[in-house]
């Protein structure tokens, strides 16, 4: 086996019965794997080497019940060292260890500890106490595992308390964010009321002004049929002199014909014609007729001294 890592010779040739000694080898790190094949090691030495550190998976050989790690160079257990649940005697004398992990609280199985001689926190040296008997090492793993719990319990409640924190702060999140949101949803609404009144409203006043143009057309169509105070009497209606008119026009048509012929037959070229004699001897004719009538004649008499 070499001093590095312990691969040469197997770890086969070191087992006594139940016991694996593997001190005073100049070992560097930990043959875990090896170790792992030979699960009836119950009892590891691994005192005076230059262990730093354990690696993670040292915690998985569950089947060790007696460890010594004394006069070695550790400044730190892993963090899960607490699975070695099989532990019963643990031996860390003289390493450089300050404080434990909060795991070793889960060695309900530890019965004996040795701590002397690390720079250990002070409250953690004074419950670990000398170790200088049995007694006292007896003494160190029941009240270093009652001093881990009370830490574990603590940093538990701590857990606890942040997460409880957390939670509110999340629910306090979610209340703020609901309200929030019941704001907007409330002014929404009333942005939304105050749009509909306001296109009421302005339908309400296109409507009166609709109306009030009507009213005021209406009155200006009666003021304008109805006749000013003070004119003359209102003339009969034009549909009772319609055909009167209509009979005088024709008349006048009538008239303005026959003076047109006459003059036609008495003045131009075509007083020769069948036509214009027929008409000039009816002329005649009834001139004739006129001035024997007594009355006409007076008439013309009038008319001439006129």
């Amino acid at each position: 086996m070499s001093r590095g890592g312990g691969k040469g010779l197997s770890l086969k040739d070191k087992l006594d019965g139940n016991e694996l000694d593997l001190s005073l080898c100049d070992l560097n790190e930990v043959p875990v794997r090896e170790l792992a094949a030979l699960p009836k090691a119950t009892i590891l030495d691994l005192s005076c080497n230059n262990l730093i550190s354990l690696p993670s998976d040292f915690c998985s050989l569950l089947h060790l019940v007696k460890l010594d790690l004394s006069k070695n160079r550790l400044q730190q257990l892993p963090l899960d060292f607490g699975r070695l649940v099989n532990l019963q005697h643990l031996d860390l004398l003289n390493n450089r260890l300050v404080t434990l992990p909060v795991s070793f609280a889960q060695l309900k199985n530890l019965k004996w500890l040795d701590l002397k001689d690390n720079p250990l926190d002070p409250v953690l040296a004074k419950v670990a106490g000398d170790c200088l008997d049995e007694k006292q090492c007896k003494q160190a793993a029941v009240k270093v595992l009652q001093h881990m719990k009370a830490i574990q319990s603590e940093q538990d409640r701590q857990r606890q308390r942040k997460l409880q924190a957390e939670r509110e702060m999340e629910k306090k999140r979610e209340a703020e964010q609901r309200a929030k949101e019941a704001q907007e949803r409330e002014a929404r609404k009333r942005e939304k009321a105050e749009e509909k009144e306001r296109r009421r409203r302005e339908y309400d006043a296109q409507k009166a002004a609709k109306q009030e143009m009507e009213k005021k057309t209406k009155k200006e169509t009666v003021q304008t049929r109805k006749p000013a105070s003070g004119s003359r009497p209102p003339q009969p209606p034009r549909h009772k002199h319609s055909w009167s008119r209509s009979v005088l026009r024709v008349l006048l048509f009538a008239l303005l014909c026959i003076l047109c012929t006459l003059a036609a037959c008495k003045l131009t070229e075509l007083q020769r014609q069948p036509l214009c004699v027929s008409v000039n001897t009816l002329y005649e004719d009834v001139l004739a007729a006129l001035q024997n009538h007594k009355t006409l004649q007076n008439m013309l008499q009038q008319n001439s001294q006129q």
